[in-house]
């Protein structure tokens, strides 16, 4: 058998933590000198302790621990457990992330207050468009909800119009309705040609043409257009016009290199 030191070293953890186990029952010793109260451990111990450790650290609580190895979890159970949890602590620094980066980006709009680019704003008709289309809804029009719902709908029609055997004949685009209890729905679509078919597993429409739209250029990633998206704003303002419904985003340039995007903002306005 192994002193509680030895124990604690083969095992890497501290001394103090094995005798909390010890205390509230969750891993007594193997044994327990009567005159000295020593503690010794047998070496098969390691694997109680092993679990012990493991579910802790995915975030259950001692008193959970200890239904939890009650329950005998194997090995098995114990990885799927272990996956679980990790997927779980990834999605959350991907979100974190992505509330940091919204942030960065909310400060360098802020830092462009005073020299928006009103002047690059383009007044334009755009013409009707025949597009392939998929949807969904996104929570808000904010970007942290925006972003996880359209990157993956480029994605899916792309693989459906190829295995269609439907060609793409210009930039993609996105747009956005707003719902009445917040929400958006996003749509993605590509140009084509093709007429309307029940044969597709996506949809095939003809996006109206808007008379009057102000437009600019943002170049980099979307989750840095605050300042362009404000620039048109205070262009529409200052020009008496008045904006109607959500901006379209017509993608003219996406390289794997996020930061050489080119993305043209559509927003159609009305004199006001």
């Amino acid at each position: 058998m192994f002193s509680i030191g030895d124990f604690a070293r083969l095992g890497l953890v501290s001394v103090r933590m094995l005798r909390h186990y010890d205390a509230i029952g969750l891993l007594r010793p193997a044994h327990v000198d009567p005159v000295t109260g020593y503690r010794s451990y047998q070496a098969a111990q390691l694997s109680r302790l092993n679990r012990i450790v493991a579910i802790k650290d995915l975030g259950f609580t001692l008193e959970q621990v200890r239904a939890i190895l009650d329950e005998k979890v194997s090995a098995e159970e114990l990885h799927g457990m272990v996956r679980l949890r990790r997927a779980q602590i990834e999605a959350q620094i991907s979100a974190d992330l992505a509330r940091l980066r919204s942030v960065e980006a909310r400060l360098r709009t802020i830092e462009t207050e005073g020299h928006m680019r009103t002047a690059e704003v383009v007044l334009k008709r755009v013409a009707p468009l025949r597009v392939a289309q998929l949807s969904a809804r996104a929570a808000s029009y904010e970007g942290e909800d925006i972003g996880p719902v359209i990157k993956p709908l480029f994605a899916e029609i792309c693989r459906r119009m190829d295995a269609a055997g439907v060609p793409i004949v210009g930039p993609g685009l996105a747009y956005y309705v707003e719902e009445e209890d917040g929400s958006v729905m996003v749509h993605a679509c590509l140009p084509v040609t093709v007429a309307p078919s029940d044969s597709y597993d996506f949809e095939v429409l003809d996006l109206p043409a808007i008379e009057t739209a102000a437009t600019i250029i943002h170049e980099g990633p979307m989750e840095e257009v605050g300042p362009t998206f404000q620039a048109l704003a205070h262009w529409i303002e200052e020009n008496g016009f008045r904006s109607l419904g959500l901006a379209r985003e017509i993608s003219l340039h996406c390289p794997e290199n996020l930061d050489e995007w080119v993305t043209e903002l559509q927003i159609e306005v009305t004199s006001t």
